[in-house]
């Protein structure tokens, strides 16, 4: 007589038991894995806590394993969960562009690219991929939902499907990036430097990475660019390994930062993001402006702290969507960022 599986019994290897397995199970799943405890998830997803747990149970016995790990302090993935997750959000973004295909060809709506543009990106830049994404978008009868939010160097939102593509920084010493990703570089770029004028006698315009560790270097958040946080860091540590950057007073406010650079007990530097195209950088005068306390802005030598913009999205997007971002990343154009004082 056949066996049957009951919801008291996992199914054993090798049985169908996922044939009943449902697309709100997998939606279930993301929640949780997003929300990190049940109650938050339940929240977000409008349903009662114990139908969530519920229908993890039940997903986890059409599996036949144990996908998450009940914590005092949340939940945490096993490897079959992680393994879940990633395909759920797959299969998830896929039916929703599958939707979306679907709704335009019988005239009820468009495609939609979610799209992630950096806070803290060169004006210019953000202003120049914008502007270009919505004239290609538009000609392609594709709608852009924009989202802000801060882009890791591995793009973890468009890895996690939160997001379809995003403009950020890739620097030097990134890992290798792996699927499921298509990058197009843009545009090289490199932060402002701006030191007290009395360190840099005889009208210098450049200094070294070293002389630089060497100061007080305020720069940050971490939370605003973590990737280019990171990678400057580990940098200037190679040159002093016990050197940390200072968070700005107020972030995003260039002159406040140097109000206070400028007021510190030692020699204090201050290191704006990625601002300046490197091959159009030219350092102005270093004769003190108004407004900068005395800071002048200086280059550094042979350019060790750079960062590229690139466009990144996920290779599972339809091709009408991919051909719209390359079309876009191959016809940006990013004018040089004018010698100023500029966000830090």
């Amino acid at each position: 007589m056949k066996q049957q599986t009951t919801l008291d019994q996992p199914p054993s290897p090798g049985t169908r038991a996922h044939m009943g397995l449902e697309f709100r199970h997998l939606r279930y799943l993301v929640a949780v894995a997003d929300a990190g405890t049940f109650t938050e998830a339940a929240e977000r997803l409008f349903i009662a806590q114990p139908t969530l747990s519920q229908q993890i149970r039940r997903l986890e016995e059409m599996v036949g394993t144990p996908l998450l790990c009940r914590r005092r302090d949340g939940v945490q993935l096993t490897p079959a969960g992680r393994v879940l997750l990633e395909e759920s959000r797959a299969v998830l973004s896929r039916l929703e562009h599958g939707v979306c295909r679907s709704q335009q060809a019988a005239g009820l709506g468009q495609l939609r690219l979610r799209f992630v543009l950096q806070p803290g990106l060169p004006e210019r830049l953000a202003v120049a991929a914008a502007w270009r994404l919505r004239s290609v978008a538009a000609a392609a009868d594709t709608e852009v939902s924009w989202v802000e939010a801060p882009l890791d160097s591995q793009f973890t939102l468009i890895r996690q499907r939160r997001a379809d593509a995003g403009l950020g920084w890739l620097t030097p010493q990134r890992e290798v990036l792996t699927d499921p990703l298509e990058v197009m570089s843009l545009r090289e770029f490199e932060p402002e430097v701006w030191v007290p004028a009395a360190t840099v006698p005889g009208q210098r315009k450049l200094i070294g990475l070293q002389e630089l560790a060497g100061m007080d270097v305020v720069h940050g958040p971490r939370r605003a660019s973590p990737g280019t946080y990171d990678a400057w860091l580990a940098a200037l540590r190679a040159e002093r390994p016990r050197f940390s950057f200072t968070d700005p007073p107020l972030p995003h406010c260039l002159p406040m930062t140097l109000a206070f650079a400028a007021t510190a007990s030692r020699p204090a530097a201050v290191l704006t993001g990625p601002q300046l195209a490197v091959r159009d950088q030219a350092v102005s005068s270093l004769q003190p402006v108004q407004g900068t306390y005395d800071m002048v802005r200086v280059g550094l030598e042979r350019r060790p702290l750079t960062a590229t913009a690139v466009l990144a999205w996920s290779a599972d997007l339809p091709r009408h969507l991919q051909q719209v971002l390359f079309d876009t990343a191959n016809t940006i154009s990013a004018p040089p960022h004018p010698p100023t004082a500029a966000a830090s």
